[in-house]
C-alpha cells in the first residue's frame, strides 16, 4: 500500500490487450460507479511547468510550501508515479439538492456559510473509494498493471490533465468548467502504466469577455484572469491557513467560516450545473445554514463527533473557533453575541483569544 491507495506494480503492459475497447469499458464502468464523465490524458504538461513555476516564484502559494517542496513531481506524472504513460481523469458533480440556498446563508449575518463541497461527507473518501473499485475492475479484465489513485491528496495537477482529457477548461477564477456541467464538481485521478487512447484536449475557452468572478471575490484574490493569489483567497485563509488571518481581510471574510463559493456562484455557466444525487454529499448536522452562536458554543468533542467523516475536521478545533470569531466579529453587535464572545475570551489558545479579542474591538468591548 502507497499513502494513497495500492500500486501494483508490471514493467510492462499486459500483452494482447485491446486498448481502444479498454477505454469505451473504463469509461462505462465509471459512469457506472457514480462518475458524471471519465475520460483520459497523456501526462505533458510543460505549458502548464511554466505557469505553476512562475505562481510559486511569485509566492502566492502562501505558507502552503509542500507546493514548493514537491518540485516538478506536479507537472511530470511520470515523476511521482515511475513508468506512467497515462492519466484517467474523472469528474464528480457535488451539488447538494437539499441544503440551503446560498445567497440566502451568505446575506443573513447570524449564519455561518461553510462551503458548498464540504457539507457532507469528505469527498477524498467517497471518489478514492470509487476510483479504487475501478481499478479493480481494470485488473480483473487485464490482470496486473500498474497504477495510482489520488484525489487531492498528492501534487497532481488535476485541473490541467482533466483539460487535456477533455473535460472542460480552466476559467478565469482558476476552477475547471464543463460547457455541460458548469464547475460544481469534484476532480480524481489514476495513473496508469497502461498505454491507452488519449482523448482530445479541451481546446475552446469560453469565458470570453466575463469578469464576474473577478469582480464577486470579496478579497480580490483573483489579481487577473487566471491567476490567483491564494494569499488573499478566503479558502486558503479560512483552511489552509494556520496562524493569525491578516487584519485587513478579517472584515471581507463576513459569515464565511469554512472556505468560499463566490466565484462559482457568479459564473453563468453554473447555470448548467446539476444537482448531485450522492447521498454522501447531503448537508450533515445542519451546516448548510448554521447559527453561528451555536457553532461557537460547540465543545472539542462535539466538533470532533460533527466533523467525523467530514472534510472540515482537517482544519482542527483551533481554527474553527478562529473562523467563528471572525464571522461574529462581522455580525450585528447584540446581548446574545457579546455573551458569546465573553464565554470563550480567556479560551487557552492564544490564536483563538486573539481573534476574539478583534472581534470584542468591533463591537466597542
Amino acid at each position: 500500500m502507497t499513502p494513497d491507495g495500492p500500486f501494483v506494480t508490471r514493467a510492462k503492459s499486459p500483452p494482447g490487450v485491446d486498448y481502444a475497447a479498454l477505454a469505451r469499458d473504463i469509461k462505462r464502468w465509471g459512469q457506472e460507479l457514480g462518475f458524471q464523465e471519465v475520460a483520459i490524458a497523456g501526462i505533458d504538461l510543460p505549458e502548464d511547468e511554466v505557469h505553476l513555476q512562475s505562481w510559486l516564484a511569485h509566492g502566492f502559494h502562501g505558507e502552503m510550501g509542500y507546493m514548493k517542496r514537491h518540485g516538478t513531481k506536479r507537472s511530470r506524472p511520470a515523476d511521482l508515479m515511475p513508468g506512467a504513460l497515462r492519466v484517467i481523469s474523472v469528474r464528480m458533480d457535488y451539488w447538494p439538492a437539499t441544503a440551503a440556498g446560498p445567497k440566502e446563508v451568505l446575506s443573513d449575518p447570524k449564519l455561518g456559510y461553510v462551503s458548498r463541497y464540504a457539507l457532507g461527507r469528505n469527498y477524498h473518501k467517497v471518489l478514492k473509494q470509487r476510483l479504487e473499485r475501478l481499478a479493480r475492475r481494470i485488473h480483473a479484465c487485464v490482470g496486473d498493471f500498474g497504477y495510482r489513485v489520488f484525489v487531492d491528496s498528492a501534487p497532481v495537477l488535476e485541473k490541467a490533465l482533466a483539460r487535456n482529457a477533455g473535460l472542460g477548461w480552466i476559467g478565469k477564477h482558476t476552477n475547471l468548467i464543463h460547457p455541460k456541467g458548469g464547475s460544481w464538481f469534484f476532480l480524481g485521478e489514476i495513473y496508469t502504466t497502461l498505454p491507452l487512447p488519449i482523448d482530445p484536449a479541451y481546446i475552446a475557452n469560453h469565458c470570453g469577455r466575463c469578469t464576474a468572478c473577478l469582480d464577486v471575490c470579496p478579497t480580490r484574490a483573483i489579481i487577473a484572469p487566471y491567476q490567483l493569489d491564494a494569499r488573499r483567497c478566503i479558502s486558503y485563509l479560512t483552511i489552509e491557513l494556520r496562524g493569525p488571518i491578516p487584519e485587513e481581510f478579517r472584515p471581507l471574510i463576513g459569515n464565511r467560516i469554512y472556505g468560499c463559493d463566490d466565484c462559482q456562484l457568479v459564473c453563468p455557466w453554473n447555470r448548467f450545473a446539476r444537482m448531485s444525487a450522492e447521498r454522501d454529499f447531503a448537508p450533515r448536522w445542519g451546516l448548510d445554514a448554521p447559527r453561528l452562536i451555536e457553532l461557537f458554543r460547540w465543545s472539542e468533542e462535539e466538533f470532533l463527533k460533527r466533523t467525523e467523516g467530514s472534510a472540515i475536521r482537517r482544519i482542527a478545533y483551533e481554527c474553527w473557533l478562529r473562523n467563528i470569531a471572525v464571522a461574529l466579529g462581522n455580525i450585528p453587535t447584540s446581548p446574545e453575541v457579546i455573551t458569546a464572545l465573553e464565554s470563550r475570551r480567556s479560551h487557552p489558545s492564544a490564536l483563538v483569544r486573539e481573534h476574539i479579542a478583534w472581534a470584542c474591538k468591533r463591537h466597542g468591548l
